[in-house]
């Protein structure tokens, strides 16, 4: 299955409108966007859910605030050439979502269920280096504490940004920054045995301050992988996390317990055969296994 030219839409596809007195940006015409599926799928976790349904989150040194109303994305705290040079890329507002869920719901009904559910999902094009840091942290522990834990590092490591709705922002403190400590200038974010793993990775990448990492979006999947794979602490699946979340290498398929659950469930797999499961998304799935995953994985999360 490959993705076509098709899945693609233009900026100027959306309606923009920027009000001054109230320093909001209406964007008209956005589909396929549920801030509650995109922000609660496990993809990142750095946006918070406010009071009023909307969210809040940090990216590339920029606080953004947002909530949808029907097909309109209203954002505060953001220019209209931020949209244009940062947010639009960083939602993936580029890519046609519908034709997405078509292609994947087609002759598999375990997808179209899981689509219907999810269907607000799209994936974040994040930083390659805070994505290894968050999903190094995220190994066996919960949405929350990870939450935590990478809000504690910034906060203590990163640069401050500005105060938003009544809190200072900070940004994501880069390979240089956190390869200069020990474990024990961690502790405060209370990493557990992780802060080994962020050192090490912040140590490897910090010559360059990750731009090889970065470069790896242009390489090809074995490559990209052999490479994440090399830094200490990474495993399989978060290997698949940062090349899915972090790479945009969308023939990734990370296998956690609750894919497991969801392939062995629904699929007929047996539990312990990620081989199987694997070779079945390349196939099945092909260069759309990442966008099948998160659609799994909202559905299995949330349903069994």
């Amino acid at each position: 299955m490959k993705e076509k030219n098709g899945y693609r839409r233009r900026i100027d596809t959306y309606e923009r409108e920027w009000d001054q007195k109230t320093g909001l940006l209406r964007i008209s015409g956005v589909e396929d966007f549920d801030p509650v599926h995109i922000f609660e799928c496990g993809q990142c976790f750095r946006w918070e859910r406010e009071a009023d349904g909307g969210y809040t989150g940090t990216a590339a040194g920029r606080t953004v605030s947002l909530k949808k109303e029907g097909t309109t994305l209203i954002l505060a705290n953001s220019t209209e050439e931020d949209f244009e040079n940062f947010w639009f890329d960083y939602f993936d507002l580029g890519r046609d979502y519908g034709s997405i869920k078509e292609t994947l719901s087609r002759n598999d009904a375990v997808m179209e269920q899981a689509v219907k559910f999810g269907g607000g999902i799209r994936l974040l094009h994040q930083d390659p280096w805070e994505t290894v840091v968050s999903f190094l942290i995220s190994q066996n522990s919960s949405i929350v504490r990870i939450r935590g834990c990478i809000e504690r590092l910034c906060a203590g490591f990163g640069e401050p940004i500005g105060v938003w709705r009544g809190k200072m922002r900070f940004s994501f403190p880069g390979p240089r920054r956190l390869a200069a400590l020990k474990p024990e200038d961690l502790a405060e974010c209370r990493l557990g045995y992780r802060d080994r793993y962020v050192i090490s990775a912040a140590a490897a990448l910090a010559e360059d301050e990750g731009r090889f990492l970065s470069d790896l979006r242009q390489a090809d999947y074995e490559t990209a992988f052999r490479y994440v794979r090399s830094l200490y602490g990474v495993g399989p699946k978060v290997a698949d996390c940062i090349l899915l979340f972090g790479l945009m290498k969308y023939e990734s398929f990370p296998l956690d317990v609750w894919m497991k659950r969801i392939m062995s469930g629904l699929y007929g797999f047996d539990p312990r055969d990620t081989k199987g499961m694997s070779e079945y998304a390349a196939e099945h799935f092909g260069t759309l296994s990442g966008f099948a995953q998160q659609y799994l994985f909202y559905y299995a999360k949330e349903n069994l």
